[in-house]
């Protein structure tokens, strides 16, 4: 049995693929579309089992291309008996596979198997008791009063044929029910939260004694397994890497070079969206973990593309394809050949592979396919915003896209940084979106308005990096937005008419959720007076207390 690996604090797994791209062991989560499928999926993966999530539409062939050891339904917001209403795919109750519902999970399988469903008499939303009526299967060794979170308008009434009762509340007749025979299990409360204490048991007992997973999702066999695919999937060609400096695309470069060596040429588009300093960064970066770098300077390109545009869904999609133009120059430049040349598209051809950090993270916030090579695709998401990266390359790319961190989560990646042996700085430096500062200066794109928004930025992170020692370690992200809002100020008695200016920092684990942080009053008012005594263009800056849901970490 693979060891676990545990990084601050927190055990993180990763997973073996065999060839065929197909997890060794994999849970399936069918998405119903609650708030907490992402959650579930990270509770899964903490217990070092692989997960992957589905939309109810999902075919019987694209599900069983993964041979889910074990499946898990999530809560969500219908009522079974409401128009339209999600249904479970017909074919899940003809496999021989464990089964965990979890909410409306719960509520779809009685519903299915035929126990009766209603309106609550009394709605649950937040903290509740529940009480385990039969300490067993799921409840073993636990104890029979636990907190849980639940959060629910229909309940289960009476329970389907073959199934018995495992725990109650004082508003909820069934709490959890089981058919040990089927290997069906239900919960009416929400396991992945934080507010169910035991609910990680639950979720163990689930993963490890009914479905019968042996924990092989770990960074040491996710990086034997990449390997082997990369080289298999690559061959002789060449591949074109997106380095930006960030972790994600660190790892994804370091993890290729280790597969295929000098077939890769990593690239760094300057496309002057940076922060203050971060093509030198880069450059270090690089030179310090030994990738060969070759930097394009692409900052008018960019700028006079993004003139006058507002929309940010229009600026992520002018940004990926002027990266795909400008990878397709750069692979043609590499080899100093003319653009009607047949050996241009010979050797055009070898470096066929455009490589990505993209992230699951990004997939599920763009709504795009998981992987649509093998039609395996995401739940029901609407685009959130659409990852340049992702959504916003354009359809006639020249490149196969090679996209080796594309299942995992944020502190996932890390923690493969750390196995393959990347310097801390890099495994931990702050995130950093693909469009950079395009994000982040809300309206139109000037020279102007990034050059304030660097200075200003700048500070943001100069303050809380030298605050106190750990306190860049525990913010997970930290930035500065420039708005297009002017407000009246007064600047050495005299009135000033000029920029909004908003901070905003965040706490997470891996990015799909995150809180505001709570900064020291102190630290604000330093970052607030410095701006607006040094940046010229700003004269009043405030905090964004959101935290995501409902915002997103990024404005735009």
């Amino acid at each position: 049995m693979v060891g676990t690996e545990k990084v601050q604090g927190k055990h993180v797994g990763m997973s073996s693929e065999n060839k065929s791209g197909a997890t060794t062991q994999t849970i399936a989560i069918i998405d119903f579309g609650s708030q907490y499928t992402m959650l579930i999926a990270r509770r899964v993966r903490e217990l070092n089992v692989y997960c992957e999530i589905f939309s109810p539409r999902v075919t019987r062939e694209e599900f069983l291309r993964v041979n889910p050891q074990g499946i898990i339904l999530s809560g969500g917001p219908s009522s079974v008996y409401d128009e339209g209403a999600p249904r479970l795919p017909k074919f899940i109750l003809e496999l021989d596979t464990p089964i965990l519902g979890i909410c409306y999970g719960m509520q779809i399988l009685s519903y299915t198997l035929g126990g009766r469903v209603e309106r609550a008499p009394h709605r649950e939303f937040g903290p509740a008791t529940v009480r385990v009526t039969n300490p067993v299967s799921l409840f073993t060794n636990l104890p029979l009063s636990q907190d849980v979170w639940m959060s629910h308008g229909d309940s289960v009434l009476a329970l389907p044929p073959g199934f018995e009762k495992l725990a109650e509340s004082d508003t909820c007749a069934f709490a959890a029910m089981a058919n040990d025979a089927r290997k069906i299990y239900a919960l009416q409360f929400h396991p992945e939260v934080a507010h169910t204490p035991q609910g990680k048991n639950i979720l163990r007992y689930f993963l490890y004694e009914i479905c019968r997973c042996t924990g092989d999702w770990t960074p040491r066999a996710f990086i034997a397994s990449s390997v082997e695919q990369i080289r298999e999937r690559v061959g002789d060609a060449r591949v074109l890497c997106a380095l930006s400096g960030g972790v994600d695309s660190m790892v994804a470069a370091t993890l290729i070079e280790r597969a295929i060596g000098s077939q890769l040429t990593c690239v760094f588009i300057d496309h002057g969206l940076l922060r203050q300093d971060e093509a030198a960064n880069v450059a270090a970066l690089t030179e310090q973990i030994g990738i060969e770098l070759v930097t394009v300077d692409a900052r008018d390109y960019f700028l006079e593309k993004l003139r006058g545009v507002v929309d940010p869904e229009q600026k992520r999609k002018i940004i990926g394809a002027a990266f795909v133009a400008k990878f397709e120059e750069t692979a043609l430049s590499l080899f100093k050949l003319g653009k009607n040349s047949d050996e241009t598209a010979r050797n055009l051809g070898e470096h066929k592979f455009l490589a990505q950090g993209t992230l699951y993270p990004d997939v599920i916030e763009s709504a795009a396919p998981l992987d649509a090579a093998q039609g395996r695709t995401h739940a029901t998401a609407a685009t959130i915003k659409t990852h340049h990266n992702v959504g916003g390359l354009p359809t006639t790319l020249p490149f196969q896209l090679l996209e080796p961190l594309r299942h995992l989560f944020k502190d996932e990646v890390r923690a493969v940084g750390e196995e393959l042996g990347l310097p801390h700085n890099v495994v931990w430096r702050q995130p950093f979106p693909g469009p950079g500062l395009a994000v982040r200066v809300i309206g139109d794109i000037t020279r102007e308005r990034l050059e304030v928004l660097r200075a200003a930025d700048a500070i943001v992170r100069e303050e809380i990096e030298r605050a106190a020692p750990d306190l860049d370690f525990r913010v997970w992200q930290y930035f500065a937005v420039l708005t297009p809002l002017q407000t009246v100020g007064v600047m050495g008695d005299e009135r000033t008419y000029e920029n909004v200016l908003a901070i905003r920092a965040v706490t997470s684990e891996d990015g799909m959720t995150a809180d505001w942080a709570r900064l020291p009053h102190a630290l604000l008012a330093r970052m607030s007076a410095r701006i607006v005594n040094s940046v010229r263009g700003v004269n009043r800056v405030v905090y964004d207390i959101t935290s995501k849901p409902p915002g997103t970490i990024e404005w735009e």
